[in-house]
């Protein structure tokens, strides 16, 4: 049987709380915003809504933030299963109330048969289901910081 289990991890839910204090961390201590976890918003088309945590968020000033931690396959192949995520990430974005700003925040996945970064490459094969109003931002917690693969907008 295969183990998917993260290298190095306890679990992989482990090691997503862990990359989600990573962004709590880097939110408040690069940008000054003291988010909370499993910020409750409602989403919907029309008039229905039901009410969706994201990973972190905040009221005021009002931002929404989902947490990804994936990264490149062994072998260097895109992680298929994975990006699903990304891209359900970017439907509950769209349907968020427009007045918050969105952002991805993924793991700077680098692998060394590929050229570009998971996040690059998601932009450049995935760039028609992002939201225009969504940021990507890659995190680096080697040196504790990142950059924005795809600004808001």
């Amino acid at each position: 049987m295969t183990n998917h289990q993260r290298v190095g991890a306890i679990s992989n839910a482990h090691a997503g709380r862990e990359f989600e204090a990573d962004a709590f961390e880097y939110f408040s201590r690069i940008e000054g915003l003291q988010l909370s976890s499993s910020l409750s918003v409602p989403l919907g088309v029309a008039d229905k809504t039901k009410f969706h945590c994201f990973d972190l968020g905040a009221e005021e000033p009002a931002i929404l933030v989902e947490c990804k931690s994936h990264n490149w396959t062994a072998t260097g192949n895109m992680p298929s299963a994975k990006i699903t995520v990304w891209n359900e990430a970017m439907y509950y974005f769209h349907l968020a109330p427009k007045h918050y700003r969105k952002v991805l925040f993924v793991l700077e996945a680098r692998h060394p048969k590929q050229t570009e970064t998971l996040a690059e490459y998601y932009t450049r094969i995935n760039g028609h289901l992002i939201p225009p109003n969504v940021a990507i931002f890659e995190y680096d917690p080697k040196i504790r910081t990142g950059r924005y693969v795809k600004a808001h907008g």
